[in-house]
């Protein structure tokens, strides 16, 4: 029969994070231990949840899994990676080596010290003129939380926690074992209480003995002015919970700026092309120009060739760290006319007659009365 995939085993995704990966084995562990769990299966269930874990818990093997499959550790002998109930379980290959040199696990490391919860990311998208002012807005994050009906600890309130006698509340076992280069000691998490120390004899009837919630919370996000596309917040102690007391980890809240029809920002400064016709462009002539604030007039100097920029000062992004706004960059496109009329072409050939396209001080009269037929 072939072997259920370890992702499957242990309900993740290919691309889960380490602590994704943990957060699952211990639910699991928790769940399928024989000492909690009395189903007829719950055993085998747990040996192939250690046996998931014993690889994708170590970045090598998981590397050589992804690989291979469950082809990359066939016939790798007793003791070695495929042996994997001498080894199941362990939180890191750095704790096998210092028992082998030292006789200890990283110096008395504890399995159930305090540990810090788990950072959380969350994408939120803004329009372009939201980035640019700034806004307050709520966002709806679903986390784990200490359980309130437990605190934390377990056990159906009014039931006895008591020190788990396998680890004697270290929440670890040690354990040797005869290889042909000697004796191998390992030190991995305890299976009988997942690494807590601590034993019950109800589980919580909220938290089903997990310790953990998972729900769903608004948090209020203040965006700053100026912000731009890809840039994260951190708001602190937004993630999830901490394990034995340990702090909450943060929300990452990464930034998605949608793109604006007629803005593009550079830096601090905003960008946008205003198409006019060759006769303002010839003449000059004042304009209307939408910016972030409204719509303000801009002076169109006579002889403005195609491709000039114009700058509107104080119109662009407020800089992040309160220097000021930076402008706008107004970007002339002197639009060539596709359709004109028997007038039109007279007047042209006209003007072309004049000077070949020069315009002396004589002849603007003459332009004048172009640019009204044209209006």
């Amino acid at each position: 029969m072939a072997k259920q995939d370890y992702y499957d085993v242990l309900g993740v995704s290919r691309d889960a994070s380490e602590d994704e990966i943990k957060k699952a084995y211990r639910k699991l562990a928790r769940e399928l231990h024989p000492d909690v769990n009395k189903e007829p299966d719950a055993e085998e269930r747990f040996k192939t949840v250690n046996e998931a874990y014993a690889v994708l818990g170590d970045a090598e093997r998981r590397e050589l899994y992804d690989r291979g499959g469950h082809a990359a550790f066939e016939n790798t002998g007793a003791g070695g990676f495929g042996d994997f109930g001498g080894f199941g379980g362990f939180e890191d290959l750095g704790d096998i080596f210092a028992d082998m040199f030292f006789g200890g696990g990283l110096g008395g490391r504890r399995a159930n010290r305090p540990r810090r919860g788990a950072d959380l990311r969350f994408e939120l998208t803004i329009d372009f003129k939201e980035a640019a002012f700034g806004l307050e807005t709520e966002i709806k994050v679903p986390r784990t939380e200490t359980c309130s009906h437990c605190h934390g600890n377990r056990a159906e309130p009014g039931t006895p926690l008591t020190t788990c006698p396998d680890c004697n509340g270290t929440g670890q076992v040690r354990f040797v074992q005869q290889t042909p280069l000697g004796q191998f000691a390992s030190t991995r998490t305890c299976s009988r209480c997942s690494g807590e120390g601590k034993i019950f004899e109800k589980a919580c009837s909220v938290c089903g003995g997990s310790g953990i919630v998972r729900e769903t919370r608004t948090i209020k996000v203040k965006i700053p002015a100026g912000i731009d596309d890809g840039q994260v917040l951190r708001l602190g102690g937004r993630g999830d919970a901490g394990v034995q007391g340990g702090p909450p980890g943060d929300l990452l809240v990464a930034i998605r700026v949608r793109p604006h029809k007629f803005f593009k920002r550079e830096g601090r400064n905003v960008v946008c092309e205003v198409p006019i016709s060759f006769v303002q462009a010839a003449l000059g002539d004042e304009i209307e120009v939408s910016t972030l604030d409204g719509k303000v007039k801009l002076r169109i100097p006579e002889g403005t060739q195609g491709g000039k920029v114009l700058r509107l000062r104080n119109k662009g992004i407020q800089d992040l760290r309160g220097y000021g706004r930076g402008d706008q960059l107004v970007r002339i496109k002197v639009v060539t006319p596709v359709k004109l009329n028997a007038k039109q072409k007279e007047l042209l050939r006209q003007f072309a007659k004049e000077g070949r396209g020069s315009v002396p001080e004589e002849s603007k009269g003459f332009f004048e009365r172009v640019k009204d037929a044209w209006r």
